[in-house]
């Protein structure tokens, strides 16, 4: 039996994050967590564009346009939707997950879903660097064992 897995060896690798400027605090939050990551596993800052979009919804497209060029080994999505008195959370929500989920089907690349859907602020907080730790760092670790396992297949 043969078995192919990725490594968390940010090397070489050239990324493109997309983050949503709605909901910015937990966006920055996300991006600082993701850079550091990238960083610690040995990626170059030189190696990173990042890309600023309104919101969460607007996030798929640009992803699309930025794997389209061929330039970037991932693609990491940051943002975050918090749950209001309205529907609409539910409209952004799944069209920004599957709008994700295309893109990286389409692509070829990884794509990676980094962007927090929660209820509360509160729970955004805890889920961008305190308590549950970062997301944008989970969102990155996965982009980089992907692009990792991608070259090996």
């Amino acid at each position: 039996m043969k078995e192919i897995s990725g490594d968390l060896i940010a090397q070489g690798l050239k990324f493109a994050f997309v983050v949503a400027r709605f909901n910015e605090l937990i966006g920055e939050r996300l991006l600082e967590g993701a850079l550091d990551t990238f960083q610690r596993h040995g990626g170059n800052p030189d190696d990173v564009v990042v890309i600023r979009v309104p919101g969460a919804y607007e996030i798929p497209l640009a992803a699309k346009k930025i794997a389209g060029k061929g330039l970037y080994d991932a693609v990491i999505c940051l943002g975050a939707v918090i749950r209001g008195e309205t529907p609409h959370f539910d409209y952004v929500a799944a069209n920004a997950a599957s709008g994700i989920s295309t893109v990286s089907l389409e692509s070829g690349i990884p794509i990676s879903f980094g962007i927090l859907t929660t209820d509360t602020i509160e729970q955004a907080i805890e889920r961008s660097g305190t308590k549950s730790g970062n997301q944008g760092r989970n969102a990155t670790l996965t982009a980089i064992e992907m692009a990792s396992l991608l070259g090996k297949i």
